[in-house]
Formats: C-alpha cells, sequence, structure tokens
C-alpha cells in the first residue's frame, strides 16, 4: 500500500514562509497599487492624499485628530482598490449583463461612497472647528 504523496499547492505562494513570503507579498501588493493607479478613480484619490496627508499635520490638533483625518483619506483608496478588484473579477467571468455582477459591482460603489461620505465628514468637521475656535 502506497502513502499518497502531497500535492504542490496550486499557488506558490502559499508554499512560501518567513521572510520570503513577506518580500514575495510586498511585491504583489506594489503591483496592486500599480494596477490601482491605472484607474483614474484612485489616482485622482492618491493625488487628493498627496495634499490631504500632510495637511492632517496641519489640521489636525492632536495625534487622535491626525490619525482621524490621514485615516479617513486611506480608507478611501482602500476601499477603491477593494471595489476595483471586485469589478476586475465580475469583469473577469464575462461581459454580459447579469443581475449579481450589476448588484456586487453596485455594492463595491457604495462602499466608496459611504468612505467618501466619511471623509468629508471628518475633513468638515475639522475644518469648521479649526475655523469656529481658532
Amino acid at each position: 500500500m502506497s502513502t499518497p504523496q502531497p500535492t504542490a499547492p496550486a499557488n506558490p505562494q502559499k508554499a512560501r514562509t518567513g521572510l520570503n513570503r513577506i518580500w514575495h507579498a510586498a511585491g504583489y501588493s506594489l503591483e496592486g497599487l500599480r494596477a490601482g493607479w491605472g484607474e483614474k478613480a484612485f489616482r485622482q484619490e492618491a493625488i487628493a492624499a498627496i495634499v490631504l496627508l500632510p495637511a492632517s499635520l496641519w489640521l489636525g490638533k492632536s495625534w487622535v485628530e491626525v490619525a482621524l483625518l490621514a485615516g479617513s483619506v486611506v480608507i478611501v483608496m482602500i476601499v477603491e482598490l477593494l471595489n476595483t478588484g471586485i469589478e476586475t473579477a465580475i469583469d473577469r467571468i464575462g461581459p454580459e449583463w447579469h443581475d449579481l455582477s450589476k448588484r456586487a459591482k453596485d455594492m463595491g460603489s457604495a462602499a466608496v461612497l459611504l468612505a467618501l461620505l466619511l471623509c468629508i465628514g471628518i475633513w468638515g468637521g475639522a475644518i469648521f472647528q479649526r475655523i469656529a475656535h481658532g
């Protein structure tokens, strides 16, 4: 009787461990950012972040305020990347219209909208406090 031989994982990343796994995962993350840069919405948000992240250091009066301001900007970018990933996966399935595909894309878009509203609310409140209370 022979013992079953372990099969190689379908994804070679799963077999990596330690620093080798971290190194490759970082490379995949950079590729994801490059792919995101190809999306107009992400590019606009990234350019806004170049202005808003340093502005959060000026506008925030404490580390908590700076973290909320900067974090809300980064959350928008994260949600945009996730939305793009959902849309890309749906588009891979096929170009034909399907109710579930539309629902998935609409929900991803709604998530981006909520992240943007959160960001606008946090920044609006901080700016109002800065103007009203000096």
